[in-house]
């Protein structure tokens, strides 16, 4: 049976540090573990999560997606019908064809990107690249202006920061930034309002009707705010964890420099190895058997996504970064089911541009350092703090 690891559900620096090895000896000794700190139950098999996904009458989400917070009245936290009418709403701004005609937007951002760092050699890979450009595509989604970014992007770091973290400062930024992001979307709101419908998210989100009624500015906040938080934090990290992983294993690098056709399929394993999002709750709402157990009515589950792909029963050598993976089942995206994400067509389609760009501007890019580089500590998103690298100084293009 080995050696029973540390498992805390709720501590940020469980999932901040490594927690492979513990989701690894769950697998293999307590699929379905319980830890009475936090009096969660831990799904720790592919199959599992997905069969708890895939049934939400069993597996509600309406007691909240967060173990450690109330359930907001934002769509995650939603059962049909009332998920399925928001969800409408707002895949709106993710139909396949809006988000195909986003492609030469994101282009042009990521040249962009690259312009501003291309001539010095040096940059700090979370900072200089991954933060910017799922940011500004998620603005541009949204409506905000660009100068306001650099706020959007600060609130979402203190509140996603927060979570699992035991640091009183910390929980204090956290709550001044929901402040602040509050009293920023009422004027946003306000604006959209006095405004005829246009196409962006925040003015679709103000303007359409659900059974011939508009959403109120509460519900109209926290959709922004999932929107955001979702948009912004997880692309981020893929975009990371994942390029680290890369220069990490130079063959994987060079495999789709020679075939960027292959770029597609190597966005897949990045996201299947990073998995940003940790985990997610449901709650039982009868009697119900999993993993040869009965849970009670009430019984609180973390979907545990990053050990699902680790899983290998699913996966050939789960613990081997292949960007050539195919099949490859990942549950990066929060598995499957009513809940799945999404925004997963626009962070594929941000994760294979910015490839693209990268093996063509950039081919000589490595790490700085071969160091582990820090991690946030949290119990939900969790990724690189920062990432040192370098090149060859090269001449900007120019948009």
């Amino acid at each position: 049976m080995g050696t029973k690891p540390y498992i805390d559900f709720l501590d940020g620096a469980f999932y901040g540090g490594d927690p492979h090895p513990a989701y690894r000896w769950m697998r293999e000794n307590d699929p379905l573990y319980y830890d009475p700190r936090s009096e969660l139950w831990g799904v720790s098999r592919h199959d599992d999560i997905m069969r708890v996904s895939k049934d939400a009458k069993s597996f509600c989400s309406a007691k909240g997606f967060r173990p450690d917070a109330p359930p907001m009245p934002m769509m995650i936290n939603m059962d049909r019908p009332q998920h399925l009418v928001r969800r409408n709403l707002v895949s709106r701004g993710f139909t396949p064809r809006r988000v195909a005609n986003m492609e030469p937007r994101v282009r042009d951002i990521c040249r962009g990107i690259l312009d501003r760092i291309c001539e010095r050699g040096t940059c700090d890979f979370v900072k200089d690249v991954a933060m910017p450009l799922p940011m500004i595509v998620i603005g541009d989604l949204l409506g905000v202006r660009e100068e306001d970014h650099d706020k959007l992007l600060r609130w979402s770091d203190a509140m996603v920061g927060a979570t699992g973290h035991p640091d009183p400062d910390m929980m204090l930024q956290a709550a001044q930034a929901m402040q602040e992001y509050t009293e920023y979307n009422r004027s946003v709101v306000a604006d959209r309002r006095s405004k005829p419908l246009r196409e962006d998210l925040m003015s679709i989100l103000v303007h359409s009707e659900i059974e011939g009624e508009r959403l109120d500015d509460e519900s109209i906040l926290y959709e922004s705010l999932l929107i955001l938080v979702g948009g912004d934090e997880t692309t981020r990290h893929v975009i990371s964890g994942g390029v680290h992983q890369l220069l990490l294993h130079p063959k994987q690098w060079e495999c789709l420099a020679q075939d960027p056709t292959k770029i597609s399929v190597g966005v897949e394993e990045m996201l299947r190895w990073v998995t940003p999002i940790q985990n997610m709750m449901r709650t039982t709402t009868c009697e119900v058997e999993l993993r040869g157990k009965t849970l009670q009515e009430g019984e609180r589950l973390l979907l545990l996504y990053p050990s699902a792909n680790r899983d290998d029963e699913v996966f050939v050598e789960p613990d081997v970064f292949d960007v050539e993976r195919d099949p490859n089942p990942h549950v990066a995206f929060g598995g499957y089911g009513n809940h799945f994400c999404l925004g997963n067509s626009l962070a594929r389609l941000e994760l294979r541009v910015l490839l693209e760009e990268l093996l063509r501007r950039l081919p000589d890019l490595e790490l700085a350092s071969l160091e582990p580089p820090p991690m946030r500590n949290a119990n939900f998103i969790v990724g690189f703090e920062e990432l040192p690298m370098r090149f060859d100084p090269a001449a900007p293009e120019g948009r």
